[in-house]
């Protein structure tokens, strides 16, 4: 009985983290098909004005605690590195396949597990930063096969160039995640980051706003239900483990947009793409290890 406990808190953020993985991806083909009908603003306004209508009655039910104005700077700040973040990954893999948009921002955990050695004065180990590497080298092996046999053109620029940009937002977004979780609840993230990238993005709706139709409308709604439920387990794992601890399983995104877009899009996976994806579980496992005689590397709310 001893021994159970620790490692029931141990793994618990890391499942959470791991399941809101395969939904934000889930979320990401469900945008990309919406985004392909009505273009990437139409959906993104649809889909964060419908996530807060799904967490809002939730906030009211369980919380309706008002944050104290110190948080709500640090949401603000939040949802507008997210709502930046958001914008520039969905031009690129509406011109880029899922899982090639989806390597090229793995960039974002390396950088993260930095950021948060910087900023939230996290100690990191050189487990971690081996994991990230390894991790890192598999997306190397794919995007570079990738790019080696593929001629570039204006279209595949702008979706490289916005991938890479967005990781850079998506590392920012990673570390005031960590910080933001330990002061407000997954209710609570969910329900701000919606309402605030809804708010900002309808400054633009009178000019930029499509009709959708209605079957761009239910997978925006899929993407909506998706993202939602993905966010609440995100901030509740980041509240209780360190952000090197996590970033690590980001890169089981691979595994999963690789897996959507080849059944809804059609998007090949081949050998090269496989090696590459190996490297990247190993990576994983590796960077989600723990030492039993060390100390360690959780952080309980």
């Amino acid at each position: 009985m001893a021994t159970t406990a620790p490692i029931t808190h141990r793994f618990a953020p890391v499942l959470a983290v791991s399941v809101g993985i395969a939904l934000f991806s889930g979320m990401d083909a469900a945008i990309k098909g919406g985004s392909l009908a009505v273009g990437v603003y139409t959906a993104l306004v649809l889909r964060n004005m419908m996530g807060l209508g799904m967490i809002l009655p939730v906030w009211l039910l369980r919380a309706r605690r008002r944050p104290p104005p110190e948080v709500i700077r640090l949401h603000i700040i939040r949802s507008v590195v997210s709502a930046g973040m958001a914008i520039l990954f969905f031009v690129a893999i509406v011109r880029l396949p899922i899982a090639e948009g989806i390597a090229i921002t793995f960039i974002a955990p390396l950088i993260a597990l930095l950021l948060a050695g910087v900023f939230l004065k996290e100690r990191i180990h050189r487990r971690a930063i081996f994991a990230s590497l390894l991790g890192l080298a598999g997306v190397g092996v794919i995007v570079g096969d990738r790019l080696g046999v593929t001629e570039a053109n204006p279209q595949v620029v702008i979706g490289v160039t916005a991938a890479i940009v967005s990781a850079l937002l998506y590392a920012a977004n990673l570390v005031l995640q960590r910080k933001l979780s330990q002061q407000a609840g997954a209710v609570e993230v969910a329900l701000f980051q919606n309402l605030v990238i809804a708010v900002l993005l309808g400054l633009a709706a009178p000019w930029l706003f499509v009709p959708p139709t209605l079957p761009a409308l239910g997978l925006i709604a899929i993407g909506a239900a998706c993202g939602t439920a993905a966010l609440s387990l995100f901030a509740w794992g980041y509240a209780r483990a360190e952000a090197q601890v996590l970033v690590p399983i980001e890169y089981s995104a691979f595994i999963w947009a690789a897996l959507f877009g080849w059944v809804f899009f059609h998007e090949p996976v081949g050998a090269v793409t496989l090696a590459g994806t190996a490297l990247i579980v190993l990576g994983c496992w590796i960077g989600t290890r723990h030492d039993p005689q060390g100390p360690t590397e959780q952080t309980a709310v």
